[in-house]
């Protein structure tokens, strides 16, 4: 069975997120969503929402699924099974970065595989960073989230 992990920090996840894991579903037997938890990080919104907001927006996926972890995302893809990480790239500088980080995790993750996605157009400029960004600062991040993630005070109607 071929396992793929999709890790982040989702907070919040985005629709370009949404993007990749659709455009991969056909390349995978089951795709797993799943929340890195860095203990030193702050985030935006509590694991617990955003694994619910997870749940709702893949509601309909039966081959993804939604988890969580801790330390090293190599270290998870061993304890679950998977062999593949899925990872999207917008620009040059994603490139870069997750070209190492994938090296590091072949060696650390017995040879684990990452398969990369280029973004779609419409997606490239969209990073979780500037939609919490916008969030903050009281603006419609609306066009950037996906249409099952309400937060409370945002603007946009939603």
């Amino acid at each position: 069975m071929k396992i793929a992990v999709f890790p982040g920090s989702f907070d919040p996840i985005t629709v370009g997120h949404v993007d990749l894991v659709k455009r991969a579903l056909p390349l995978f037997d089951k795709i797993i969503v799943a929340v890195g938890v860095n203990t030193i990080k702050k985030y935006l919104f509590p694991l617990d929402q955003r694994l619910e907001w997870l749940r709702q927006v893949f509601a309909g996926y039966p081959t993804v699924e939604v988890d969580y972890f801790e330390n090293l995302t190599a270290h998870y893809c061993q304890r679950i099974g998977a062999r593949y990480l899925l990872r999207g790239l917008r620009n040059a500088s994603d490139f870069d970065y997750e070209k190492t980080i994938s090296q590091l995790n072949h060696i650390v993750g017995d040879g684990i595989e990452t398969v990369f996605l280029i973004s779609q157009p419409e997606f490239s400029h969209i990073s979780s960073t500037i939609v919490r960004e916008i969030i903050v600062g009281g603006a419609d991040a609306s066009p950037f989230i996906p249409k099952e993630i309400q937060i409370p005070g945002m603007g946009g109607g939603r």
